[in-house]
């Protein structure tokens, strides 16, 4: 038996809207407000949709509970299987003693703080996002930000605010790909469209990422490197999106922006280093850059060790530091590599399993104005386990792993640590997950989306807003563009709006919203092992959140009415 979704179950829209955002508010308020620990947070959350979908929205309780099970499945596999392998590998360097040897290795090239924060978060987090996406980017720059002496609220919150402008590209253009598939609008022509208006924002962020983590004046301070960080990703951007396709963009930009920003760091350096407060080694590196051998700090014993240390660690042996990055060259090869559709589809035509979800999958129909005609909602819960990034990562650490000199048991006890480690983060995001498909499911998200698209002239504004808050609820901009890739181009026909505007200002719009959703904010605190904090780390983040998806909305609005020749036709 089939079950219709209703979108105005009240017959009072507002009504039936706040009923909808009622989940959301639970979930988001628990972790910001009231300080509740993330897996409780996410179950209030799960048990509050659980209840507005059977008692408001009328679900039958078999497939609601269906739905959670079904999202909590998709939680831990494959996002929980990406987690628990990045943080496997990062066990895995840390405890040989190669993670320090790599931070030192950083810090050689630059100890300006700043310019680490560049390099780290916002180029070669980059590059992860365009090669698996899905929370790899957070989890891997977290890790090395803390290693590098960043706390774990400025680790957490700046690598979410740095992972945004890749995003719409991420995993080699997926959203952009799943977007094509429910609107029907021409790949390329979407791909072009994010490429017109992302770009902006990839020249912003950086800009913005070192205004949150040093200030207005300390950000001024190296504009010269953060231009070269910005121009060198988003031109390759622009191009690559508009005359090639959505799928390299990321990956070719991010070692465009990488390359470009450690030749400069060679050539130019600040005139004050930012270090740390009470950085016990700032008063020998100064004295050693500067010359300035007359102010008693040459005598001191403890500058003496600071210089000491400071020339331990940035001349280690060549060979040494080869090794320290080896384990993270391995995993960007193996993660590229698996990335790329020819390696997904010999692996998928191995093994794919696709289970269909008993007593959901097709029994959930999707009504107008959501979709043109009513549509059957699928539920089949394909496990790529030969395909998903997270195997890939898992082969990346094992290989890392052996090139280190783990034997086998030693590689068992590292993973049966890590998993310890990262259960609560686990059951979290199974949670969470759990909760975006009841939304999804019992057609809550659409009664929100619905609520912007009745806002007219201002709709190229709240539209965008749309994207940003299906990846607030979904964790994704592939799953934002799922869920609203047709209700953007139904709206916007309607509007006399151009369909390939709206939606892809669902997918740039929705960059912004990643840095808020539950899933990156504990994939972050599981990263920096700052669990139990994630309300600090969403309080931390908001502000940046909001203000940047506002920007794209004038942008998109301003595209709309004004700049109507950037629109791709």
């Amino acid at each position: 038996m089939t079950w219709s979704q209703v979108y105005d179950p009240l017959g009072n829209a507002p009504l039936s809207t706040a009923f909808a955002a009622l989940p959301i508010l639970v979930l988001l308020g628990s972790l910001g407000f009231f300080r509740i620990r993330a897996h409780y947070a996410a179950m209030l959350g799960l048990a509050t949709s659980l209840i507005m979908a059977v008692a408001v929205f009328g679900m039958p309780v078999r497939m609601i509970l269906t739905s959670a099970v079904y999202g909590g499945a998709y939680g831990l596999f494959p996002i929980g299987w990406i987690v628990l392998n990045v943080i496997f590998l990062y066990q895995l360097t840390n405890e040989c003693g190669l993670f320090d040897v790599l931070r030192k290795s950083i810090t050689g090239l630059t100890e300006d703080r700043r310019l680490q924060l560049l390099l780290v978060a916002f180029s070669f987090g980059a590059f992860f996002e365009g090669a698996s996406g899905f929370g790899t980017p957070v989890a891997v720059t977290g890790a090395i930000l803390i290693g590098l002496g960043f706390t774990p609220l400025a680790a957490s919150g700046l690598s979410l605010i740095a992972n945004t402008a890749p995003v719409a590209f991420g995993a080699l253009g997926t959203p952009i790909i799943g977007l094509q598939t429910v609107t029907g609008l021409d790949l390329r022509q979407l791909s072009a469209m994010v490429g017109r208006q992302l770009p902006f924002f990839s020249l912003i962020v950086p800009f913005w990422l070192v205004w949150a983590f040093a200030g207005f004046r300390g950000m001024l301070e190296i504009w010269p490197a953060i231009l070269i960080a910005g121009v060198c990703f988003a031109v390759p951007q622009f191009l690559i999106s508009n005359f090639h396709g959505p799928w390299l963009v990321d990956v070719v930009a991010a070692v465009f922006s990488l390359a470009s920003l450690a030749l400069f760091m060679k050539l130019w350096h600040p005139k004050r280093i930012w270090r740390f407060p009470g950085e016990v080694i700032s008063a020998a590196t100064e004295t050693q850059r500067h010359g300035d051998e007359k102010d008693g700090l040459e005598n001191d014993p403890t500058t003496k060790e600071a210089k000491r240390s400071l020339n331990s660690a940035i001349r280690n042996p060549q060979s040494e530091i080869l090794r320290a990055w080896l384990p993270w060259i391995i995993l960007s090869v193996v993660v590229f590599v698996w990335g790329l559709p020819q390696t997904k589809a010999l692996l998928d035509g191995i093994s794919l399993p696709k289970i269909p979800v008993p007593g959901l999958d097709k029994l959930v129909m999707r009504m107008p104005p959501v979709v043109a005609k009513p549509t059957a909602e699928a539920a089949i819960f394909s496990f790529n386990w030969l395909s998903a990034t997270g195997s890939g990562i898992f082969l990346a650490s094992i290989i890392a792993g052996l090139a280190m000199g783990y034997s086998l048991r030693e590689l068992l006890r590292v993973y049966w640590k890590t998993l310890k480690l990262v259960r609560f983060s686990l059951l979290t995001i199974a949670a969470m997950m759990a909760i975006g498909f009841t939304t999804r499911y019992s057609g809550m998200d659409a009664t929100l989306g619905l609520a912007f698209a009745r806002t007219g002239f201002l709709y190229p504004f709240f539209g965008t807003l749309l994207g940003w808050m299906g990846v607030a609820l979904t964790g994704s901009d592939t799953s934002s563009n799922v869920l609203f890739g047709s209700l953007q181009k139904i709206t916007a026909t309607q509007l006399g709006l151009s369909p390939t505007l709206m939606a892809a200002a669902n997918s740039s719009g929705g960059v912004m919203g990643k840095m808020i959703d539950a899933q990156s904010i504990v994939v972050a605190s599981t990263a920096t092992r700052w669990y139990g904090h994630e309300g600090d780390i969403l309080r931390y983040v908001f502000f940046h959140s909001l203000a940047l998806a506002t920007l794209v909305g004038i942008l998109v609005l301003l595209q709309a009415y004004v700049f109507t020749s950037m629109i791709v036709k």
